[in-house]
């Protein structure tokens, strides 16, 4: 499915692996897509038919929009010299690499009068918002748990490795969990983590896994779990959220089929498989755009953005202290 837009111009500024589907979901849009990045513009640019430019600078003066996919640790910059220019975000997750910096990038942008959107792609997965839906309806009843698991090989490059780059485990990987913990159960209070094996000098270990416990200010417990494996190990995700009338789950390694184990009743519907034919990652993208062109909503704001950023800083402190963290400002 394809929706022109002829009369926009994108900056993709970044050629790395999440690049490819970002410009698939550009291509389909028909939007003119200028390439920047410090290797491999060319290349993608040739493969996708779009054209690849030398500066930064030369982005801006032409782009309506700007589509950051470039190492964490370099998002706040780009994205402040965009919003300096008067150019609409869109930024790969984690919105920064810490907290402070995704906060400076959404007040920098409100005053610039300009929109940011932080990629939160899972938002735009179908069963993932199924799921909510449902739990919004009160399929499940009063919800008590949420669990979620999310593993799969190991990135290549070193940079995703060194916390003090924006790399980690639980920044780059969980991220995608801890934003759906809170979408599904609001305000979290207080965090506890552990990770094994542990980081060393900031660098993280392969194969890891962390594991964290979030308590949010409904009383609900979210149990978050995020593995880096061994190369060609598949990648898997599930969410399963339990309430006092029943459970709804989903398992990536199953038939992509959300499932409701609740007690029937004459009106307790009926959950189809969830459609994979549309990207998620064209569908979050494609949300951006007509958010921008309308001036309305997206179902991920800068405010969400933040919250996963400090939930991710929080953990990653827990993880170093032993101890858990308690929280105060972070909500949905």
């Amino acid at each position: 499915m394809s929706h022109p837009l002829t009369d926009l111009t994108v900056g993709l500024i970044g050629a790395g692996g999440i690049s490819a589907v970002h410009a698939d979901a550009w291509r389909a849009l028909g939007a003119r897509v200028l390439v920047h990045s410090v290797v491999g513009a060319q290349e993608l640019a040739d493969a996708y038919g779009f054209t690849a430019v030398a500066t930064l600078d030369e982005v801006l003066d032409a782009a309506d929009i700007v589509d950051i996919v470039t190492p964490s640790g370099t998002h706040r910059e780009i994205a402040l010299r965009a919003i300096d220019a008067g150019v609409h975000v869109i930024c790969e997750k984690p919105l920064a690499a810490t907290a402070e910096d995704a906060r400076d990038v959404a007040a920098a942008a409100e005053r610039a009068g300009v929109r940011l959107f932080p990629a939160h792609v899972v938002r735009y997965f179908a069963e993932y918002h199924a799921l909510r839906e449902q739990v919004r309806a009160g399929r499940i009843g009063r919800v008590a748990t949420q669990r979620f698991t999310r593993m799969g090989q190991a990135p290549s490059t070193r940079w995703f490795f060194d916390e003090a780059k924006g790399g980690g485990v639980v920044r780059d990987l969980m991220i995608h969990d801890l934003d759906q913990a809170v979408w599904l159960a609001g305000d979290v209070t207080e965090v506890y983590a552990v990770q094994h094996p542990a980081s060393v000098d900031g660098q993280v270990p392969v194969p890891v896994t962390a594991h964290v416990t979030l308590t949010h200010a409904n009383g609900v417990l979210s149990h978050l779990q995020a593995t880096w494996l061994s190369p060609g190990m598949p990648f898997r995700t599930s969410i399963e959220v339990s309430g006092d009338q029943g459970r709804l789950s989903f398992a990536s390694r199953d038939d992509a089929t959300l499932v409701a184990d609740v007690a029937v009743t004459d009106d307790a519907g009926y959950m189809p498989p969830m459609s994979a034919q549309e990207s998620p990652y064209y569908s979050e993208i494609a949300a951006f755009v007509a958010a921008i062109r309308s001036g309305g909503e997206a179902r991920v704001s800068p405010a969400d953005g933040i919250a996963a950023v400090a939930l991710a800083e929080a953990a990653m402190a827990s993880i170093r202290s032993g101890q858990p963290v308690t929280l105060t400002e972070v909500s949905a």
